[in-house]
């Protein structure tokens, strides 16, 4: 009966959820965005108050691997590892992408369907992968510019759901009947809570000096 808590920092919007058993507890985000640096250990430690749970009750910490964020999932992980040495708990990581497959999966429960999270990457570009409805990956991790030669691409699908930060750019070029976009799904804590109970129970856990996040594109610097 695993006690975990789950960090999410791979968009814009920072969250954390405390879970147990793969089941959200309590929850919190930010609704403003950008600012994760300075609320992320303000949430944890509200979360802890709050629910009258201490950092050592827990058993794992989580954490979103990404892709995404540069800068966010550094802020994430940085957390997660120094959480997680303090304390010595393991380390959990989750792809961004199959949790947000996740939930909507659980939406539309259509064992026909095929799924595309979809992260904003700037201009045209999004980070995203393609998976059935048995969460099996048909389409890699990548990031890849939505144009007509990606569309094409993906005509394969009968059946398409689209949805994340990135679906509204999809929306302008994946217009045919195959694609069905979904509302309202972002990067979220509480998503990671079914697949951070899974890994705690089959001890898939990172090696806290060592492990890195999914960036996919390389930082890049402006003036």
């Amino acid at each position: 009966m695993p006690l975990i808590l789950n960090i999410e920092t791979t968009s814009t919007i920072c969250s954390v959820c405390l879970a147990k058993d793969g089941k959200p507890i309590d929850f919190r985000q930010d609704e403003k965005g950008n600012s994760h640096a300075r609320v992320l250990t303000v949430f944890i430690e509200d979360l802890m108050q709050k629910n009258n749970v201490t950092l050592a009750n827990l058993d794992a910490i989580a954490v979103s691997a990404g892709p995404g964020s540069y800068t966010g999932l550094r802020i994430g992980t940085s957390v997660a590892k120094g959480l997680c040495y303090a304390l010595n708990k393991p380390l959990i990581a989750v792809p961004t992408l199959i949790s947000m497959a996740g939930e909507v999966m659980a939406k539309t429960n259509d064992p026909q369907a095929y799924y595309m999270p979809a992260i904003d990457a700037r201009r045209m570009d999004i980070y995203t992968a393609v998976f059935n409805a048995s969460r099996e990956k048909v389409i890699s991790t990548r990031a890849v510019t939505v144009d007509s030669a990606y569309k094409n691409e993906l005509e394969q699908f009968n059946k398409l759901f689209v949805f994340g930060s990135g679906a509204e750019k999809c929306k302008q070029v994946l217009t045919s009947n195959n694609f069905h976009f979904i509302e309202n799904i972002q990067c979220d804590a509480r998503y990671l809570t079914a697949f951070s109970e899974v890994r705690f129970l089959n001890q898939q856990f990172e090696d806290v000096a060592y492990f890195e996040p999914h960036y996919l594109k390389e930082f890049g610097a402006k003036t």
